[in-house]
């Protein structure tokens, strides 16, 4: 996985590269700084990531390290040095070598970039011996991770904290050990492979968009450079030979002046400022955007921060981080909403009663004895028009997951712990061998411990046998398939159900996108069900439907049901491993029947035949609003397809903690 060094004889020259300066700008200011925090390289293939990369590795001035260190600490620099190094102090012989850089290959496993028991040693000496993962190797280096999109979440989360405080802390197999693991992070991805989640994008300090180059010469000469570094290589780069050095002498003269560079007190103020303005979350992008614009000074050879570093910068720093601002100011959408409301309120209030020869059987026939409440709903569940309803204000909800089952699953995500078949994931108890090849080596020894007396050692410091082997058994989180069910019917209207209906699910959404799920959308209205969209990973393209999804008609319950299993359905045949999670939005009422029963009846009887999927989970959201006559229907619907239901304002995380800290009073 690490790069060899004779392999980096002949790459493309770093000052060879074409139309790419800000990528060029980003690669070079963590090279004077490698603390600055990471960048992210976001852009279609074609565009001279790697080539960028690679070239900046080549570029860097070798550096001294102490010889026979699997760390390459720096031997003037003891406070940053392994325990082994600061052990020998004053007795360390040194080394000069290139700056190491690391591949790490969306496969890697946990255990090979983290470190893991030196196998060799524990069985050829019994000793316990830490054996240094890629962060170990790459220590005073680069790591790089081409797709890092599509690298297992957790593994990431581990380098992001390690690249942040410079240390890999390993507790695992029996083992506590720290190392010095200070390495620039470099990402790179495509966007339409999809994106990383917000709390991982946030972490890198910078981040550049590349394409490729519109104007016609710059594209015609990058061709021609390429094709002259392919002829000969040797050549071409004794041809950029100058540019490299004076690259290089200038990421020297950087370092030794970025101690003293300062930060005048009103640029700070305008660096908040500047962050305020793109609605950057938490504070990380001021503190990022304050030392990246540090760093540009040096690059730019003075001591002092300029306002025109920050405002240079700054498009690095928060090109990641922007969002879109709050809605304060209404909506015509908004504006339309009082009369609708009123129109419908004054339709529940006073009902028009049908020819006794027009009313549906089913509303004659309602069994539960709710014949007057049927026929209520059924009356203001249909107004003349459709309406689009706005998307109310977005909150966060209560933690939404599978329980744990038995059968190993792959995929990758964050909502459910599930069994992984795979070396990826986290060790959490061993088993007999099943001929996976992932040993749990703690665990062998102990099974071979207790007979080593009656075994002949032959030299060996133990002696393991096919019965003492075990394997381990590992866990991981995974996403999910979330199905959002709404009822679109008119009765959505009334009394703003819609608007806290659409910020439901818009707080589902975003929660769906930070587990990494794949979403779809069903809607059901007037007489029929209909999928707006399909199983997906674009959390964006469910928000937009979201939004556009508009507002009348009929409620036929039983069709909208029918349209999200028969959804499921087909996605499981695709995807069999997904565990589907099909939120329901609805007050459990409907007044549209495909055949002879009762709509309520059809629909439970639908529901029943859902319930028999076990690898189904339901939830209904109750979208009725409480009052003095709340008929329930929502919690009778969740019984029949055993699942929860909760009321919006039962979701929000805010109300379970305060449910849990009055059950507290109370058992005090």
């Amino acid at each position: 996985m690490g790069i060899n060094n004779k392999q980096r004889r002949i790459i493309y020259p770093f000052a060879a590269l074409a139309g790419q300066e800000d990528l060029q700008l980003g690669l070079l200011l963590h090279a004077v700084n490698p603390r600055l925090g990471g960048i992210l390289i976001r852009g279609e293939k074609g565009t001279a990531k790697s080539t960028a990369v690679r070239g900046l590795a080549a570029m860097l001035p070798a550096m001294e390290a102490v010889a026979g260190c699997p760390y390459h600490c720096d031997p003037h620099d003891n406070s940053k040095a392994c325990a082994d190094c600061r052990s020998k102090q004053g007795k360390l012989q040194t080394v000069i070598m290139p700056v190491p850089v690391i591949d790490i290959p969306v496969s890697a496993t946990e255990d090979r970039v983290v470190g893991s028991l030196d196998f060799e040693q524990a069985i050829k000496a019994g000793q316990r011996a830490f054996l240094p993962g890629l962060m170990g190797e790459a220590n005073r280096g680069i790591i790089y991770i081409d797709e890092i999109n599509l690298l297992d979440d957790h593994i990431v989360d581990v380098l992001l904290d390690a690249a942040g405080s410079g240390m890999n802390a390993v507790e695992r197999e029996g083992i506590s050990f720290i190392h010095p693991a200070e390495f620039i992070l470099i990402g790179t991805m495509n966007p339409e492979e999809g994106n990383l989640r917000p709390q991982l994008l946030d972490r890198f300090a910078l981040c550049v968009d590349v394409r490729g180059l519109a104007d016609r010469r710059m594209r015609v000469e990058i061709m021609k450079r390429r094709e002259a570094f392919e002829l000969d290589p040797a050549a071409f780069m004794m041809a950029w030979q100058r540019e490299q050095s004076a690259l290089r002498a200038r990421v020297i003269a950087a370092k030794n002046i970025l101690p003293a560079v300062k930060l005048a007190d009103e640029l700070y103020a305008l660096i908040g400022r500047l962050c305020a303005e793109a609605f950057a979350a938490g504070h990380r992008a001021d503190i990022m955007l304050a030392r990246a614009a540090v760093t540009l000074a040096a690059w730019r050879g003075r001591i002092a921060v300029t306002r025109k570093d920050v405002l240079e910068i700054a498009s690095l720093v928060l090109a990641h981080r922007r969002r879109e601002p709050p809605e304060e100011s209404e909506t015509p959408q908004q504006q339309e909403q009082p009369e609708m409301q009123g129109d419908e309120q004054k339709q529940e209030q006073s009902p028009p009663e049908p020819p006794a020869d027009k009313q549906p059987p089913e509303q004659q026939q309602e069994a539960d004895g709710q014949e007057k409440d049927h026929a209520e709903h059924n009356n203001s569940a249909n107004p003349s028009r459709e309406v689009v309803f706005a998307v109310g204000r977005p909150f966060s909800i209560k933690r939404i997951t599978h329980d744990k089952d038995r059968q190993a699953r792959r995929g990758s995500g964050r909502r459910s712990r599930t069994k992984t078949d795979s070396s990826v994931g986290r060790y959490v108890r061993s088993t007999d061998r099943r001929e996976r090849d992932d040993l749990a080596i703690d665990a062998t020894i102990r099974a071979a411990a207790p007979f080593q007396c009656r075994r002949q050692a032959n030299g060996m410091a133990l002696v393991i046998e096919t019965a003492d082997i075990r394997e381990k058994v590992r866990e991981k989180r995974i996403g999910n398939f979330m199905l959002f069910v709404v009822d679109a019917s008119g009765s959505m209207g009334a009394k703003q159900r819609m608007i806290e209906t659409k910020g439901a699910i818009l707080s589902l959404l975003q929660d769906a996108y930070q587990k990494r799920d794949r979403v779809g959308l069903v809607a059901f209205k007037g007489n029929q069900a209909e999928v707006l969209l399909p199983p997906t990973n674009s959390v964006e393209l469910a928000q937009r439907c979201l939004s556009e999804l508009p507002v009348g008609g009929k409620t036929p319950l039983a069709a909208g049901l029918a349209k999200a299993h028969e959804t499921v359905r087909q996605h499981l045949k695709r995807s069999p491993h997904m565990r589907p999670i099909v939120i329901i939005l609805s007050d459990g009422k409907g007044n549209v029947a495909a055949g002879g029963d009762s709509p309520l009846t059809e629909a439970h009887r639908v529901a029943r035949a859902m319930r028999d999927e076990p690898a189904i989970k339901f939830i209904v959201i109750d979208t009725e609003k409480k009052g003095l006559l709340s008929f329930g229907k929502a919690r009778e619907l969740a019984v029949q397809l055993g699942g929860e239901c909760y009321s919006i304002e039962q979701l929000k995380v805010d109300n379970l903690v305060e449910i849990v800290r009055g059950v507290a009073a109370d058992d005090s």
